[in-house]
């Protein structure tokens, strides 16, 4: 569990941020409220990350104590501060941050600046331990008389992957973590979906900040969110029950679509008995897909095995990496694809229309835009590409503006919906055509002969 030292003069703040990370499952190592005391304590506690305001009372600023405590102590500074104008910005560089949010935040770019900081300072130990190693190598061949090589051109990293699920509402999918994987992210994109899907979407937890994302969907019973509380897992039966009472068939509006996050797993027995209950109530014709989602740290691997006895489809998170695999063997291979993460960037940024037009089918933000691509994809594109793009559609009448309390929200129109249409089905004809999957000969497809 990573500790955190949280820097800000303002205790609303800080208790705030502490209550927060807790949920989020982070230990706050400790608070301070000026650059001094920021100072002090790092080198007393020694945390792994420290979110820092910048201006604070003092001798000290905040960015002052980020250099002192990133060259002296080689801790990661993320700065969370209600200033962003260039200037102060131009003087936060200095400082060579792993992060700067802005204030007001939420709880998800909070997560994902942490989450984002900790893997680059986990990356750059990795690089420089595998440097040292590679000189070490080149020392000793020198010393037996082999010849100095010319630069270090292969270092043994590993190679971060990336897993792609075509669709995770065709089956029941159970997804195994640890208490390293930054899950909210995954969550919220799998409630996104089950939403679009229709039908009925159950959420139970026992933490999370995620129902406050969705608080229309809820009033409107499109999403029902339910807590767990200790020792009553078996609570769930019942509302399963009542969910999936008037299901039937394969009709997507008569589907559920489930995430049941157990991040606590002493009730084992009953968690064993909501999976029994939804594999049976699939047996008898009721469309049930979705995450079975559960944290993976307190159980062993016969645990494990007993819960994975009739789920085909198995996800494994393990870390600040967050390596996605399969771990069944009657897991569909056909229905994922493992690619490196570059190739996600090139494609992504290379063909950033189409992933801006698929993201177009409700009102957005560009800020929103921009972290969703991220949450999706791991992948980080100027906002002013993105506006860039909108902006265009705008100009051709293809979007409109709708305003949200402080945020404008794109909404494409009635013939924006068309052109959208259209664009996405050109591009996916073209990369077809590229890729030699178009069959606009009329060739009949194999699996159809």
């Amino acid at each position: 569990m990573s500790k955190i030292l949280v820097v800000d003069d303002e205790a609303i703040i800080t208790m705030q941020l502490e209550e927060r990370l807790s949920v989020m499952g982070y230990t706050v190592a400790g608070m301070a409220a000026s650059g001094e005391d920021a100072v002090n304590k790092a080198r007393h506690i020694r945390p792994d990350l420290v979110l820092m305001d910048i201006v604070m009372p003092g001798k000290m600023n905040g960015i002052e104590a980020a250099v002192i405590i990133t060259k002296e102590l080689d801790i990661p500074v993320v700065f969370i501060t209600a200033y962003a104008d260039d200037s102060i910005i131009e003087k936060a560089k200095s400082a060579r941050p792993y992060g700067y949010i802005v204030k007001p935040f939420n709880e998800l770019e909070i997560k994902a600046a942490i989450e984002v900081a900790l893997f680059r300072k986990a990356s750059e130990l990795e690089e420089q331990k595998s440097i040292k190693s590679a000189q070490e190598k080149n020392r000793v061949g020198m010393d037996a008389g082999f010849p100095e090589p010319e630069g270090l051109a292969c270092l043994d990293l590993p190679e971060i992957k990336a897993v792609l699920l075509q669709d995770i509402f065709t089956d029941i999918v159970l997804f195994l973590y640890t208490d390293q994987v930054a899950k909210e992210p995954i969550f919220k994109f799998a409630l996104d979906e089950g939403i679009k899907k229709g039908g009925r979407n159950l959420f139970a937890y026992f933490q999370s900040m995620l129902p406050k994302y969705f608080p229309k969907e809820i009033q409107k019973k499109e999403l029902y969110s339910h807590r767990i509380k200790r020792n009553e897992v078996y609570s769930l039966v019942p509302v399963i029950d009542k969910c999936t009472d008037s299901l039937s068939g394969s009709d997507t509006r008569g589907s559920l679509q489930i995430l049941l996050d157990f991040s606590e797993t002493e009730e084992f027995d009953d968690i064993l008995a909501i999976r029994k209950l939804l594999l049976a109530k699939k047996e008898t014709g009721i469309s049930v897909s979705g995450i079975l989602a559960i944290n993976i740290g307190k159980i062993d691997h016969t645990l494990i095995q007993s819960l994975a006895d009739g789920i085909s489809k198995i996800i494994v998170s393990t870390g600040k990496e967050t390596t996605l695999s399969f771990a069944h063997h009657t897991f569909p291979v056909g229905s994922v694809s493992v690619v490196p993460q570059s190739t996600i960037d090139d494609v992504v940024k290379k063909s950033l229309e189409p992933v801006v037009l698929s993201l177009l089918d409700r009102p957005i933000s560009g800020y929103d835009i921009v972290h969703e691509i991220h949450n999706r994809y791991k992948v980080l594109i100027p906002q002013a590409r993105i506006y860039t793009l909108l902006h265009e559609l705008l100009d051709e009448g293809y979007l409109e503006i709708k305003v949200s309390g402080k945020s404008k929200l794109y909404c494409p129109t009635e013939i924006g919906k068309k052109h959208i249409s259209q664009k996405l089905d050109d591009f996916k004809q073209v990369f077809q055509h590229i890729m030699g999957g178009g069959r606009g000969d009329g060739a009949e497809s194999p699996d159809k002969k």
